[in-house]
């Protein structure tokens, strides 16, 4: 029969004819498979487990033989910690200066390309504290690489702000897309007590300076703050509204094994943790602010693809950061499998949103 026919045919018999069809193709496969031909016929997300058994019943639960192949998880948003060393020492921090490891620049170039084909949209430069390497140089040129020559819709750096210039913004400013201050406390006695000190330097005067630069050339302004036991209590709504950040991101002070809890850890943040109660609370007082974006420990915890120094997925699902290999190793695919990233909480907290300073209506 002509499958042009089927056209001309009532619904149900179409339907009719089409199920005996798929049932005699299905019968030709498999019982061409004990001769060991190179027939094939690929569907999309489906992959033949193995030749069924002869006395296996026939009919249509043979798919019930197939299982689904999931694909690994796409690295739209990159989290790269390219260096654990910092200036700061933040008594909760939960990605310690355990190593003094940072990759060559071009390997990082390469890595960075790799994640781009993968299907990064978006790629966040962290550490330690990423100005500290080369006087901010380092985390400049990749920058400007990751917008200039990978195209990246959106480039962002989260940073404590002690260390950049503003000659740094006359020189990269135009390839960031967002710069992400750290700032847990206007108080600044809070800041020394949480380990945001650094000698004479003001942190919240500071972060007003760079406010003002990144207006000046064209970046888009965010906060991060980690509410914890010295801080959960502070009414912030006026300092952010007056500092009007693109996003004011809150977290939930979180224990990671072996980097801030735990027997190989170089923090001891448990005096640090609040409940869940108590960070709810905080949030209520801060409702009004219209730029607020809450994470609670759940959210965090599986939410984030994290790259380490090495350009390792960092699997924390149980509670402790478990490298997968590189990805300069094994690529990008093998190793993202290992990564614990949970894509369906990472959409469910927000983790997509409009990222790209070209699409931001903003008062710069």
């Amino acid at each position: 029969m002509q499958l042009g026919v089927l056209g001309r045919l009532p619904l149900a018999v179409a339907r009719a004819v089409l199920a005996a069809l798929r049932g005699r193709l299905g019968a030709l496969c498999w019982s061409l498979s004990p001769l060991s031909l190179p027939l094939s016929l690929p569907l999309p997300g489906w992959r033949r487990v193995s030749a069924p058994s002869p006395a296996a019943p026939a009919g249509p639960r043979r798919q019930r033989e197939r299982e689904w192949d999931d694909a690994p998880p796409t690295p739209t948003s990159v989290n790269y910690h390219f260096t654990r060393q910092c200036n700061y020492k933040c008594g909760f921090c939960f990605h310690t200066a355990k190593t003094s490891f940072v990759l060559p620049l071009e390997e990082a170039k390469r890595g960075l390309a790799m994640l781009k084909e993968a299907g990064m949209e978006k790629i966040n430069f962290s550490g330690g504290e990423p100005f500290l390497q080369d006087r901010g140089e380092y985390v400049g040129k990749l920058v400007q690489f990751c917008k200039q020559e990978l195209k990246l819709p959106s480039v962002s750096i989260v940073s404590n702000g002690s260390l950049i210039r503003e000659r740094w913004f006359k020189k990269y400013g135009e390839y960031l897309d967002i710069l992400a201050i750290s700032c847990d406390s206007f108080d600044e006695d809070v800041n020394v007590l949480i380990g945001r000190g650094q000698g004479k330097k003001n942190h919240v005067e500071n972060l007003h300076k760079l406010r003002q630069w990144c207006r000046g050339y064209g970046v888009a302004f965010k906060i991060n703050s980690v509410i914890n036991r010295f801080n959960v209590e502070e009414d912030m709504n006026e300092q952010i509204k007056a500092l009007n950040p693109v996003r004011w991101k809150v977290f939930q002070c979180l224990l990671i094994e072996g980097e801030n809890t735990g027997e190989d850890a170089l923090r001891e943040a448990e005096k640090f943790v609040i409940s869940d109660e108590d960070f709810e609370q905080f949030l209520d007082r801060h409702k009004g602010v219209s730029c607020l974006v809450p994470e609670s420990n759940q959210k965090m915890r599986d939410s984030y693809l994290i790259l380490d120094e090495y350009m390792r997925f960092l699997n924390c699902r149980n509670g402790r950061k478990e490298p997968s290999k590189s990805i300069l190793d094994v690529g990008v695919e093998a190793a993202i499998k290992f990564s614990g990233f949970d894509e369906k909480m990472f959409l469910n907290r927000g983790g997509k949103y409009v990222w790209s300073k070209a699409d931001m209506k903003l008062d710069w």
